[in-house]
C-alpha cells in the first residue's frame, strides 16, 4: 500500500513539476519572441533577463533562508543515506517542499540545470515521510504508519522513492528500478526489487493518464516538451561494420570529456563552497550573477548565427512563432529561422528534443553546434553548485548531444547513421563519462528514445565511456559526496586494506558500561563522548569472568534516564523491567525527532541509583575477531548495513572488547593517518597521472 502511494504521490508530483515548468518557461519565451517580432529587441532583453533573474532571486531565497539542505541534485545525499549516512533535514517536510517550489523556478529560469536530480529527491522525502508516519514537527502523522520504524524498512522504502523519482523526471520505468539499485542502493534483496517495480509502474501508469489529457491541449503550453518521449526513430536506417569505428571514437571522447566535466565541477563547488560560507547574501549574490550571465548568453550567442531560409519540406510551421518548435525565427526575416536561437530560447526538454529529432541533418550549422556545445558545457559546470535545487543528469544529456550531432556533422555522409541518432550516442558516451553508470544509463535513453536500433552501439558507447574515464577519477556523485563530507563506503575494499586487521584500525578510549550501571556514569560518559553505541559488560559476581554482553545504543540510554527507570541498589530488575516501557519508545524516531540528553532532568539523589541494561542490550551484536582482516571486515560492515561492529580479542584472559569499528574507521583519510608508510607503498589504486586527476589512491 506503501508502495502505490509513494507511487501515485510522486507520479502527480512529477506531472505538476512538468506542467508548472513548461507553462512558466513558455510564457516567458512567448512574450519575449514577441517583443522580437515587434523589433524591441532591448525590451526583450530586459524581459527575458529580468524575469531570469526574479525566478532565481526566489529560488536562491526560499533554498537559503528555508532548506539548505535542498540546494543541489540531492542524489548524493539520498545515495549516502541508503549507504548508512543519516546526515540531518535532508528528508524533511520543508526540505520537500522547498526542493519542489525551488526546482519549478530555477528550471524555469533558463539556468542550464536539470529538474531529475531533484524529482529523485522529492522521491525520496515523500518516501521518507511516509515511512516515519509524517511530520510531528507540523502535526501531520498517522498512527497506521508507524510499523516502519527501524532503518532496514525506511531504506527499502527510500529506495522505492529514488526510482520513483528517476521514473517521473523521464518516463522510464525500468530505467529508474535499475538506477536505484545501479547507482543508489547499497543493500539489495529481491522483495525490494519487486516493490521498486511496483511503484515505478504506477508512476509511469498515471503519468500516461495525465498525459492523455495535456494532449488535448488542456494544459496551457505543456504537452510537447516534458515528459514526452523523444522521436528518433527512423525504420530507414541500417548501419554495419564501417559505422562502428566512429562511434569508439566517440566514446573515447566521450569519456575524456566527461571525466574532465567532472574535474572541473569539482573545483567549481570548491570555489563555491569558500563563497557560501561567508553567507546567505554570498549565496544569493552568486546565484544572481550565474542567473544574469546565464541570460547574457541566451539572448547574445544567437546573434552570432546566420539566418537559414526554412526548408519546403518541414514536418512544422516555419518560423516557429509562439510554442517551443525546431525553427526560431529571433531576428531572422520572414521564411527564415535561427538554428542556434532554436536551441537556446527553449527548455532544456525541448533542446533535447530538438537535437535528437530525424530528418534534420542539414537543420544546425556546424558553428552553431560548437558554440552551443561549448556553452553548455561550462555553463553547466558554473550552474551546478548555487544554492538553488539542481539536477545534473538533463544538463549532461542536452551537452553530450550537441557534442554527438557535432560529430555527426564532422563525419558527414561516411556513416549510415543520421544526425539525430549520433547525439543520442553522444548523450550516451558523457553520462558515461560523467556518472559511470552502464544497465540504467542504456534503459533510461532507450526508453527515452523509443528507439531498440541502437542498443548494441549504445552498450558499446557506454562501456568504453565508463572505462576510459575510470581511468581519471570517480564518478560524479561519489566526488560530490566527498566535497560534502559524507563518509561513504565502496563496493571494494582497497588494496591495502589486506594488509591490515581490524585491530589495527581500532582507536580509543573504549567506553564501557557494566550491566548494572550508576545513574552518574551513565550521564557522565553520554556528556563526554560523542558514541552513539557501548559495549556493555559483565564482571563477578554476575559472571564467572568478565564476558561481553552486548551493545546498548546512546538513544535507549536517554529513552532509559528520561523514562526513570532507576533502582536504588543495584540488583536486576527482574521480568517487571517493560512494565514502563512499549516498543515505540526504542523505536527509531523520525528526521531529527530524537530525544537529547539536555532534556533529561535528573536530582541528586537519581544520580546515585542504578539501572539495570540486561533488558535493554543488544545480546547478539555483529562481532569480529581482532585478526580478521580488516578488507573482510569492511564486507561485512557494509553488506549486512552496520553502524557498529565489535572486535573482540583472539586470546582469553584480556578484557572481551577490543574496540568498536564504526563507518568512520573503514575511510581512507583515517586508516592511511594511522598508517602513513601505506600511501606510499605499492598497494595503490592506479590512475593515469595527468593534470586533471580528481583523486589518486
Amino acid at each position: 500500500m506503501l508502495c502505490f502511494l509513494i507511487g501515485l504521490i510522486v507520479s502527480l508530483l512529477g506531472f505538476f513539476n512538468n506542467l508548472a515548468i513548461e507553462n512558466i518557461a513558455g510564457t516567458k519565451f512567448v512574450i519575449t519572441s514577441n517583443m522580437m517580432l515587434a523589433r524591441k529587441y532591448l525590451a526583450a532583453f530586459l524581459v527575458f533577463a529580468s524575469s531570469n533573474l526574479g525566478l532565481t532571486l526566489f529560488a536562491s531565497l526560499i533554498t537559503a533562508l528555508i532548506a539548505p539542505e535542498a540546494a543541489g541534485s540531492g542524489i548524493p545525499e539520498v545515495k549516502a543515506y541508503l549507504n548508512g549516512v543519516d546526515a540531518p533535514e535532508i528528508f524533511s517536510l520543508r526540505t520537500l517542499f522547498v526542493k519542489i517550489v525551488g526546482s519549478i523556478s530555477a528550471v524555469s529560469a533558463s539556468l542550464n540545470i536539470g529538474k531529475a536530480g531533484p524529482m529523485v529527491h522529492s522521491g525520496a522525502c515523500i518516501a521518507a515521510i511516509m515511512g516515519q508516519g509524517g511530520s510531528k514537527k507540523y502535526g501531520l502523522t498517522w498512527k497506521w504508519l508507524r510499523v516502519f520504524e527501524n532503518d532496514r524498512d525506511r531504506r527499502d522504502l527510500v529506495t522505492c522513492g529514488s526510482a520513483a523519482g528517476i521514473t517521473a523526471a523521464f518516463r522510464a520505468p525500468v530505467g529508474g528500478v535499475l538506477f536505484a539499485f545501479e547507482e543508489m542502493a547499497s543493500w539489495w534483496r529481491s522483495a525490494l526489487l519487486w516493490r521498486a517495480y511496483f511503484t515505478s509502474a504506477v508512476v509511469a501508469i498515471v503519468l500516461r493518464a495525465l498525459i492523455d489529457v495535456c494532449l488535448r491541449d488542456k494544459c496551457g503550453l505543456f504537452g510537447k516538451g516534458g515528459l514526452i518521449m523523444y522521436d528518433v526513430t527512423s525504420a530507414n536506417i541500417s548501419y554495419h561494420l564501417r559505422d562502428v569505428p566512429p562511434v569508439l571514437v566517440l566514446a573515447v571522447i566521450g569519456g575524456i570529456l566527461g571525466s574532465f566535466y567532472n574535474f572541473l565541477l569539482n573545483k567549481v563547488l570548491r570555489l563555491y563552497n569558500l563563497i557560501n560560507e561567508k553567507g546567505i547574501s554570498y549565496k544569493v549574490i552568486l546565484a544572481c550573477c550565474i542567473s544574469i550571465f546565464t541570460s547574457c548568453l541566451l539572448f547574445g550567442l544567437p546573434w552570432l548565427a546566420s539566418c537559414h531560409s526554412c526548408p519546403s519540406d518541414a514536418s512544422e510551421p516555419c518560423p516557429t512563432i509562439g510554442r517551443s518548435g525546431n525553427y526560431k525565427k529571433f531576428q531572422c526575416p520572414p521564411g527564415h529561422y535561427n538554428d542556434l536561437a532554436s536551441l537556446f530560447f527553449n527548455t532544456n526538454d525541448d533542446a533535447i528534443k530538438n537535437l535528437f529529432s530525424k530528418d534534420t541533418d542539414l537543420e544546425f550549422h556546424h558553428l552553431s553546434m560548437l558554440i552551443f556545445f561549448v556553452t553548455c558545457f561550462f555553463l553547466s559546470i558554473f550552474s551546478y553548485g548555487i544554492v538553488v535545487p539542481a539536477g545534473l543528469f538533463v544538463p549532461v544529456i542536452v551537452t553530450g548531444a550537441a557534442y554527438g550531432r557535432f560529430v555527426g556533422m564532422v563525419i558527414g555522409s561516411h556513416s549510415n547513421l543520421n544526425h539525430g541518432l549520433f547525439a543520442v550516442l553522444g548523450s550516451a558516451s558523457l553520462l558515461g563519462g560523467s556518472m559511470r553508470m552502464t544497465v540504467s544509463l542504456c534503459v533510461i535513453i532507450l526508453e527515452l528514445t523509443n528507439n531498440l536500433l541502437l542498443l548494441p552501439l549504445i552498450m558499446l558507447v557506454l562501456l568504453i565511456s565508463k572505462t576510459v574515464a575510470d581511468a581519471f577519477n570517480g564518478n560524479i556523485y561519489d566526488l560530490i559526496m566527498k566535497s560534502k563530507g559524507f563518509p561513504y563506503l565502496e563496493t571494494h575494499a582497497e588494496p591495502y586494506m589486506r594488509q591490515l586487521t581490524a585491530g589495527d584500525v581500532v582507536t580509543g578510549p573504549l567506553q564501557i558500561f557494566h550491566g548494572i550501571e550508576k545513574v552518574c556514569n551513565i550521564v557522565h560518559v553520554l556528556k563526554t563522548t560523542g558514541h552513539n553505541g557501548f559495549p556493555v559488560v559483565d564482571e563477578p559476581p554476575y559472571s564467572e569472568s568478565p564476558v561481553l554482553f552486548g551493545l546498548i545504543l546512546r538513544a535507549h540510554l536517554i529513552t532509559l534516564l528520561k523514562k526513570k527507570a532507576f533502582s536504588r541498589a543495584p540488583a536486576p530488575i527482574g521480568p517487571d523491567a517493560f512494565v514502563q516501557f512499549s516498543s515505540h519508545d526504542f523505536a527509531k524516531k523520525g528526521m531529527g525527532n530524537g530525544d537529547k540528553l539536555e532534556d533529561v532532568e535528573l536530582s541528586e539523589e537519581e544520580m546515585e541509583m542504578f539501572i539495570d541494561l540486561h533488558p535493554f542490550t543488544n545480546a547478539t551484536p555483529y562481532t569480529v575477531v581482532e585478526t580478521m582482516s580488516l578488507a573482510k571486515a569492511l564486507m561485512l560492515f557494509r553488506e549486512v548495513g552496520l553502524r557498529h561492529l565489535l572486535v573482540v580479542p583472539k586470546v582469553c584472559g584480556r578484557i572481551p572488547v577490543v574496540g568498536i569499528l564504526t563507518r568512520h574507521d573503514f575511510m581512507p583519510e583515517h586508516i592511511l593517518g594511522l598508517h602513513p608508510t601505506l600511501a606510499r607503498g605499492r598497494w595503490k589504486r592506479l590512475r593515469f597521472p595527468v593534470a586533471f586527476s580528481a583523486q589518486i589512491y
